[in-house]
């Protein structure tokens, strides 16, 4: 080859990458770089930020939503991810509210209650042991503990007598 054929071909590929390389060197390509980057850093910021958020709703330990925060940090994009994987199942509220009403359906569960002092009370109680209050009245024929709502005793079948208020002068 002689020395014209390469000065030729030198200048023929400087030609081909010439307006990439000008491109690359161009103040659009800079701007259309710096806002690239600028929008990638909010987008990992609030990716962060919603970790944070969602990892205090759900973890009570101030370490391990520490951990959670820099798991949503680091490694970008994919923290996020991860710790989507491995979060609590529930939010603390949820599970608060669940032990409430467990607590509540044990408590319904374990018997009638006295209305005055709580007191645990059986079904055939008359009359509360704790308080002396009267839960329930007697039949005045078989003596069994009657509902106030029953108009006659189920067990002997005699009517229940209504306790007549008591009248003033």
């Amino acid at each position: 080859m002689s020395l014209n054929s390469i000065l030729i071909l030198q200048t023929a590929d400087d030609d081909a990458f010439g307006s990439v390389s000008d491109f690359f060197d161009s103040k659009e390509w800079l701007l259309f770089r710096n806002i690239s980057i600028f929008f990638i850093v909010v987008f990992w910021l609030a990716t962060a930020f919603w970790v944070y958020k969602d990892a205090k709703r759900r973890i009570e330990d101030p370490w391990l939503l520490a951990m959670a925060v820099a798991l949503g940090l680091f490694p970008p994009f994919l923290g996020p991810i991860i710790y989507m994987l491995f979060r609590p199942p529930e939010y603390l509220e949820d599970v608060r509210e669940r032990e409430l009403e467990i607590k509540a359906m044990e408590d319904d569960l374990g018997g009638d209650r006295c209305p005055v002092c709580r007191a645990d009370i059986e079904q055939g109680f008359l009359a509360c042991p704790v308080c002396t209050t009267k839960l329930k009245q007697a039949c005045r024929r078989c003596s069994a503990p009657l509902e106030p709502l029953w108009q006659m005793c189920p067990y002997c079948e005699t009517p229940v007598e209504t306790p007549r208020p008591v009248e003033t002068f």
